[in-house]
C-alpha cells in the first residue's frame, strides 16, 4: 500500500513536470515561429502582443489536447511509433483550436506563422518526450561499464514486427544485460538499414561470419510467422556459430500480442525438423470422443498418457486409465486431477495380460471407445526377452480385443509402429501380428477395430533424444549405432493427434498409417543435439559408432509391398489395404505360438516367421 502510494505521487511529479515543459514549449514555439516568419529580425509588436495576450489560454488548451490525447500516460522508455502518431495529431488539433480562438478574438497572425508553430511545437514535444528515452539507455551503458556488468552481445534474426518489439526491449529494459549487436534479415532492401539502432548487415549467409565478427554470445530468432521449414534452415546456420540460440513459440505470439522477452525459449531439436506442425480437424475428435467412455490401455506411457491429456479436453463422460505401472499412472492421475477438475476420472492398475481383470474392467466400465496403447517397445530388450514381447503385445492386444467384442464396444484403436512393416526384430513382428489380430476381430464382430501406424516420437520414453541428452550431459560420447541410420520423428502430441482423427475417420478394418515427414539421420540429430547444448561435435563431445543393434534396421518402412495406400482428408493420413488370410488358421497359429511362449521355449522367433512371412530376424547376435 505504501509503494503503491509513493508510485502514485512519483506519476503525478512526472505529469506536473510534463506539464511545465509543455507550457515552456507553448512559449518557445510561439516566439520561435514568429522569429522564422521574419527571418530573425524585428517582430512586429502587434503580433507578439497576440502571442502574449493568449499565451496561458494557449498553455490551457495544451495541456487539455495533450491530456486527452495520453501523452502524460505514455510510458515513454518505450516510446515508439504510436507515440510520435499521437504527438503530431495533438499538436494539430492543439494548433487548429488556437486558430480558431485567435479568429474570435479578432487576434491576427501571419499565415506562415501557423505551419511553423506547429512544426516547432511539435519538435519541441518529441524532443522532451524521446530525451527521456535517450538519457535512459546511455545511463544503463554508463552504468554496465562503471560496474563492469557483463553484457550478452545479441544477434537478432529477422527483421519484422516481432523483431521491432524484442530489439525495443532489449534496448531499454533495466533489467536484461543484453544488448543488440546486429540484425539479420533476408530481404535485400532492408539491408544497411536500422531498427532501433541496430543496423540490419546482411541476409543469413552473413549469419557465421557476423557472430564472430561482433563476438555474439546469443542468437534470437524473431520470425514467429514464418515456416517451419525456413526456421529449421536458419536454426542450423545459427547452430554452426556455438552461441546460444533462442527463439519464439511461433506466430500467436504476434496475435496475443505477447512478444516480449520472456517469452522467448531456447532453440530444441524440434525446431530443426524442419517441417510445418501437424494440423488436425479439432471439431471431429471432440464430436466423437464427447460425451463417450473411453478407456485407454498403457495410460501412463508416453503416447498413452498424451492420449489421455486430448482425450481429457474433449470432454469425455468417463475417462478410464489402465495401466500396470503405478508410478506413471500417478503421474497422469495427478496431472489430470489439476487440470480438469470435474472430469470424471478412473485410473486402474492392471496388466492386459490378466485376461479375468481385463472382463471385468471392461464390465464394470462399459467403455465406448478404447485406445490401446500398452505395449513392449524397446527393440532391443525384447530380442532379448522375447517371449514376453509376444505374452504382452501379442495375447495382451488378443486379450483386450476379446474384451472389447464382447463388452460391445464400439471402436477400438491400437496403436502400432512403422517397425510393423517387414519387421527385423521381435518387437516390431509382435506388432504385425497385433495388426492381423485387430483385422480379423474386424471380420467377426460388431466393434469397429482400426490400427495406427506411426514412427519415432521426439521424447518417448526409450527414444534416442533423451539418450542423447542425457550423454551429452555427462561429457559424452554420444553413441551412434550407424552412420548411415535414419529415422522418421514426430512430436508426441502431434501423433497423438493424428491417431484420435484417424480414430474418428474409422470405419474398420483399416490400418492407418501417418505421414512422418521427412526422414532425418541418427548422426544429423545427434549433432545438432550437440551444437544446441553449447559444444562442438567431435571436438568437445565426441561421437562413436557402436554398430546395429540386435533387430535392428538402417531405416524403417510405411507399408509392405502388398498394400497399397489410399489418402483420407488429412493428407498426413493414409490408408493401408488390408492383406487377405485366412482368419481360423491365423488364430489355430496363434494359440500354438500361446502354448510355445508360456512354456519358455526357445522357438519363438520360427513360430512368429510361421505367422508373419515378412519377418527377417536381424544378424545382431541374440542372448537366446
Amino acid at each position: 500500500m505504501i509503494r503503491r502510494r509513493i508510485h502514485d505521487k512519483e506519476l503525478i511529479l512526472r505529469q506536473i513536470l510534463m506539464m511545465i515543459l509543455d507550457a515552456a514549449a507553448v512559449a518557445a514555439a510561439s516566439v520561435f515561429a514568429l522569429l522564422l516568419r521574419f527571418n530573425f529580425e524585428k517582430i512586429q509588436e502587434p503580433y507578439l502582443e497576440n502571442v502574449w495576450q493568449t499565451l496561458l489560454p494557449n498553455i490551457l488548451t495544451v495541456i487539455v489536447v495533450f491530456w486527452f490525447f495520453r501523452l502524460y500516460h505514455s510510458v515513454w522508455r518505450y516510446a515508439g511509433i504510436y507515440e510520435l502518431q499521437q504527438i503530431v495529431i495533438s499538436v494539430l488539433v492543439v494548433t487548429l483550436l488556437q486558430l480558431f480562438g485567435m479568429g474570435l478574438g479578432g487576434l491576427r497572425m501571419p499565415r506562415s506563422y501557423w505551419f511553423l508553430y506547429a512544426g516547432a511545437l511539435a519538435g519541441i514535444t518529441v524532443v522532451t518526450r524521446f530525451t527521456y528515452r535517450f538519457t535512459r539507455r546511455m545511463k544503463k551503458k554508463i552504468l554496465d561499464k562503471r560496474h563492469g556488468t557483463e553484457v550478452s552481445r545479441v544477434m537478432v534474426v529477422g527483421a519484422g514486427a516481432a523483431a521491432d518489439v524484442l530489439i525495443r526491449e532489449l534496448t531499454t529494459s533495466d533489467h536484461l544485460q543484453k544488448r543488440v549487436e546486429c540484425v539479420i534479415d533476408d530481404d535485400m532492401a532492408l539491408w544497411g538499414k536500422m531498427i532501433h539502432g541496430c543496423r540490419i548487415v546482411g541476409g543469413r549467409e552473413r549469419i557465421l561470419s557476423t557472430a564472430e565478427q561482433y563476438q555474439i554470445d546469443e542468437i534470437i530468432i524473431a520470425m514467429p510467422s514464418v515456416s517451419r521449414k525456413k526456421i529449421a534452415e536458419i536454426a542450423k546456420i545459427c547452430n554452426e556459430t556455438g552461441c546460444e540460440l533462442k527463439t519464439l513459440p511461433g506466430v500467436y505470439q504476434l496475435v496475443n500480442k505477447e512478444v516480449r522477452v520472456s517469452n522467448l525459449r531456447h532453440v530444441d531439436i524440434e525446431d530443426l525438423l524442419g517441417r510445418e506442425p501437424v494440423t488436425v480437424d479439432l471439431s471431429a475428435i471432440t464430436g466423437y470422443l464427447g460425451d463417450q467412455v473411453i478407456l485407454v490401455t498403457g495410460g501412463g506411457g508416453s503416447i498413452g498418457s498424451e492420449l489421455c491429456r486430448q482425450i481429457a479436453a474433449a470432454k469425455p463422460r468417463q475417462l478410464v486409465i489402465v495401466d500396470i505401472y503405478e508410478n506413471n499412472a500417478y503421474e497422469i492421475q495427478q496431472e489430470l486431477k489439476r487440470k480438469y477438475p470435474k472430469l470424471n476420472l478412473v485410473v486402474l492398475i492392471a496388466s492386459v495380460r490378466n485376461t479375468n481383470r481385463m472382463n471385468a474392467i471392461f464390465e464394470q466400465y462399459l467403455p465406448n471407445i478404447v485406445f490401446h496403447a500398452a505395449a513392449h517397445k524397446h527393440v532391443p530388450l525384447m530380442e532379448d526377452s522375447p517371449n514376453e514381447a509376444i505374452k504382452n503385445n501379442v495375447f495382451g492386444t488378443l486379450k483386450t480385443v476379446q474384451a472389447a467384442d464382447r463388452y460391445g464396444v464400439e471402436r477400438f484403436v491400437l496403436i502400432s509402429t512403422d517397425k510393423a512393416v517387414n519387421p527385423t526384430n521381435i518387437m516390431g513382428a509382435s506388432k504385425r501380428i497385433c495388426e492381423m489380430i485387430v483385422q480379423a476381430y474386424n471380420r467377426r464382430s460388431e466393434t469397429e477395430y482400426v490400427a495406427v501406424r506411426f514412427g519415432n516420437v521426439l521424447g518417448s520414453n526409450g527414444s534416442v533424444i533423451p539418450l542423447f541428452k542425457q550423454q551429452i550431459r555427462e561429457g559424452g560420447p554420444v553413441t551412434v549405432t550407424h552412420p548411415d541410420i535414419i529415422r522418421y520423428f514426430m512430436t508426441i502430441p502431434e501423433a497423438v493427434s493424428l491417431v484420435l482423427e484417424a480414430g474418428a475417420n474409422a470405419k474398420g478394418g483399416e490400418i492407418f498409417v501417418l505421414d512422418m515427414g521427412d526422414p532425418v539421420k541418427i548422426v544429423d540429430l545427434a549433432k545438432n543435439l550437440i551444437r544446441l547444448s553449447g559444444y562442438t561435435p567431435n571436438e568437445d563431445i565426441m561421437i562413436e559408432y557402436t554398430g546395429l543393434r540386435p533387430g535392428e534396421k538402417l531405416y524403417e518402412e510405411r507399408l509392405m509391398e502388398e498394400e497399397g495406400l489410399e489418402k483420407t482428408l488429412n493428407d498426413r493420413i493414409s490408408v493401408a489395404k488390408p492383406i487377405e488370410m485366412e482368419d481360423d488358421l491365423f488364430f489355430e497359429s496363434l494359440e500354438t505360438l500361446k502354448d510355445a511362449v508360456y512354456e519358455e521355449t526357445g522357438e519363438v522367433r520360427e513360430m512368429v516367421r510361421k505367422i508373419v512371412p515378412t519377418y527377417k530376424k536381424s544378424k545382431g547376435k541374440q542372448s537366446q
